[in-house]
């Protein structure tokens, strides 16, 4: 067994593909050894911003030999009066074994000639000069570039290779115009601290190895290391530290060597709002923010800094971090006052000079659309005497136009609120402001007011229709106008606040509005539109139903349908009830519920559907004649329908939902329509009297109905 220890040195990565190219490797690299029948005991992959590293431990030397079975000629063509032919000697010479080596065997399509043969193993290190080149210029990743005269991509130059199996070299060349750069043992250390290259003895030794440089390579020891210092630097300034999961993996793969320095600024910059210094410190410096301790919310006037310098430069290295924090604050504030010095909606007409889509206008225009949406929202809520719903649908983008959000794009809608409440706008008008540009991403909050709902809505509504009816919809993992996290946030606005809303309907009155106002830049006619925005939203159903829900895949086909635009429909119509039949289900087949009623209601199903029962019909007096009853189940079947009609008629309470009444009242049914399939009172359903066929036929076609209140039966997959 050996190690195997690959190091590609670069010059400084950016931080995000570090990550990339690690993630890449860990899932292509044991696919590739798998396929050669390598199998290493850990595979390990290091990153820091100058070096890319792989460690292979316990690898055989050899791939073990492989028996491969190969089918020839047929036989008849291979053997002739018992002596080979030249089928048969070209077959063997071919696959290089002797004549005597071939055999004969029965096939379903006769005898066919098969060899045995056994495929020795290629030495290891044969097979890793192949592969490593591959593993390197196969990685992927944004803006890669070239250098010299050569045609070799990478994210940055590639400047060093390192390849040793246990203490000797692999020697591996990776060539690239006129340049080539061939693997050794020699590996560099901390560009400041350790500036000299170091010997590898061996590939085991390369972590330890290069921590002796001044090197942590492994991203995991390292991020520990930079929370630690940096929460022990936030304690010696009577502090808490403020650490982004995101800005500490940045910095994580941004250092080799990480040293927390702990820098200050001007109390008097603390009358800036926190998000303005929090977003400058991490946005822009990549600096983390300390708290007082104790707060949540009370900024002290200190930053943390990560370096990868000199830990004896810290006070030198403090210092230029705070003459650079010093200069953005400055500006903030500037931008701050100076946006205040006129009221929000003084900002409106700068609107007219942004434009939010080269064929939809400027973003004042899409304000106008949010206001018109928001209305039709408001609408259906049956929200009455709502000035703040208006007055923040035609506030929400004013900020755009700011100077703060100008310097600082991220924090729109957090400004707006601030330039909202100091222009003398009602609380609840400044909180929708912000609160309608939420989720603004996995994992964040949503909006809780209404009005910060009913104007997320609108805008998002306003983006779909109108991207839609240009015809840039989202295809394979392109999505630049986010559109996909456009529908997701809707939905999940709708359930979170359990909004009773018909998106079917606004669907509908937005596409008329957008096939209206811009028939010269419309791609899709109104039908081809509208189908393609509801089979979008139906897409994100069916998504945030299985993945966020986690509801199996075939009750969210038998609640939203397949192909079937009744439910598709009906689905769209009231999201909240789709969520909770599809709920309702799941839970069903959690406690075996839905088992007991599965196979009776399904057989129904199928049988009804040769018949051509309405599925709105759900009396079975109006459509059963009883007096063409030829058998005693009949009547049975019949009686129980009209009992599950007259409890379904009932109102839904808390104690008995109506779901839950009409899967109780259906599996009590079990045993008399299991009497009407089967046993001594069974009926011929496709009798030939078409009258009797037909009344059996409809008898089936009111439970179907009935179950159809709940989901497509035909759907769902026995469990």
């Amino acid at each position: 067994m050996a190690t195997f220890l690959l190091e590609v040195g670069t010059e400084e990565l950016p931080a995000s593909f570090v990550d990339e190219a690690l993630a890449q490797w860990r899932s292509r690299i044991p696919q590739t050894l798998k396929e050669r029948y390598l199998d290493p005991t850990a595979i390990e992959v290091y990153g820091t911003p100058r070096r890319l590293a792989l460690l292979l431990k316990d690898l055989p030397l050899q791939q073990p030999d492989q028996q491969e079975e190969v089918k020839g000629p047929p036989a008849q063509a291979a053997f002739k009066d018992g002596q080979p032919t030249k089928a048969a000697e070209g077959f063997a010479q071919k696959q290089g074994v002797a004549l005597a080596d071939l055999e004969v065997r029965p096939t379903e399509k006769g005898e066919f000639v098969f060899v045995r043969k056994t495929i020795v193993g290629q030495p290891t290190a044969s097979l890793l000069q192949q592969l490593v080149p591959e593993w390197i210029t196969g990685l992927q990743g944004k803006r890669f570039m070239t250098w010299g005269d050569g045609d070799l991509r990478f994210s940055r130059p590639i400047r060093w290779l390192v390849a040793l199996l246990d203490d000797a070299v692999l020697p591996i060349t990776l060539v690239s115009g006129s340049e080539t750069c061939t693997s050794d043992r020699h590996s560099w250390g901390h560009r400041v601290l350790h500036p000299q290259p170091i010997a590898l003895p061996h590939a085991e030794a390369y972590a330890r190895t290069l921590e002796s440089a001044f090197v942590i390579v492994d991203p995991a020891p390292r991020q520990e290391a930079i929370q630690a210092q940096i929460h022990a630097a936030a304690a010696h300034i009577g502090g808490t530290a403020v650490i982004s999961p995101g800005l500490l993996r940045e910095v994580t793969n941004l250092v080799e060597w990480p040293t927390a320095v702990v820098g200050k600024f001007e109390p008097a910059f603390l009358e800036l709002p926190s998000e303005v210094i929090v977003t400058e410190m991490e946005s822009h410096q990549r600096y983390f923010p300390a708290l007082k301790q104790g707060t949540t919310n009370e900024l002290l006037p200190y930053f943390i800094t990560i370096s990868n310098g000199a830990p004896a430069k810290a006070t030198l290295i403090a210092a230029g971090n705070e003459r650079v924090i010093r200069a953005r604050l400055s500006d903030g504030k500037f931008f701050f006052d100076a946006d205040r010095a006129a009221p929000l909606e003084s900002y409106l007409p700068k609107l007219d000079t942004v434009t939010f889509q080269e064929s939809l206008g400027s973003v004042r225009a899409k304000v106008d659309r949010i206001c018109t949406n928001a209305a039709l929202i408001a609408e259906q809520l049956h929200v009455e005497n709502n000035k703040d719903i208006p007055r923040a649908a035609l506030l929400c983008k004013a900020d755009l136009v700011t100077q703060m959000v100008g310097e600082f794009p991220e924090l729109q809608g957090v400004m707006g609120q601030k330039y909202a409440l100091a222009s003398g706008e009602a609380e609840a008008v400044a909180t929708a402001i912000f609160e309608h540009y939420l989720p603004k991403g996995a994992g964040d909050s949503l909006p809780q007011s209404l009005a910060g709902q009913v104007i997320g809505l609108a805008d998002r509504l306003d983006t779909l229709v109108s991207i839609f009816g240009l015809g840039l919809l989202p295809t394979g993992s392109s999505d630049p106008f986010a559109l996909r996290r456009a529908a997701t946030a809707i939905v999940h606005i709708i359930w979170s606040a359990n909004l009773p809303l018909d998106v079917y309907a606004l669907l509908q009155q937005t596409t008329d509005r957008f096939t209206t106002s811009f028939a010269t830049v419309a791609k899709l006619n109104r039908e081809t539109l509208l189908q393609q925005l509801q089979d979008f939203m139906l897409q994100r159903l069916r998504t945030l139903l299985q993945e966020d829900q986690q509801v199996d895949y075939d009750l969210v086909h038998a609640v939203l349908g397949e192909n079937d635009p009744e439910y598709a429909e009906r689905a769209l119509k009231n999201v909240l009830d789709a969520r909770d039949r599809a709920l309702f289900l799941q839970a069903r087949r959690n406690d075996g519920t839905l088992a007991t009623i599965y196979e009776v209601v399904n057989r129904a199903s199928r049988l009804a559907a040769q018949g051509n029962l309405a599925t709105d019909r759900l009396d079975p007096a109006a459509v059963v004649d009883p007096k063409l009853f030829q058998k005693d189940s009949e009547q049975a079947f019949y009686d129980a329908l009209s009992e599950l009609h007259r409890l379904m008629q009932g109102k839904s309470t808390q104690e008995q939902p109506h779901y839950q009444r009409l899967v109780d009242t259906l599996s009590l049914m079990t045993p008399t329509l299991s009497r009407f399939f089967d046993g001594a009172e069974s009926v011929l359903v496709m009798d030939p009297d078409p009258a009797i066929k037909q009344n059996r036929l409809n008898l089936l076609g009111v439970l179907r109905n009935h179950a159809r209140v709940l989901a497509d039966f035909s759907a769902i997959v026995k469990s």
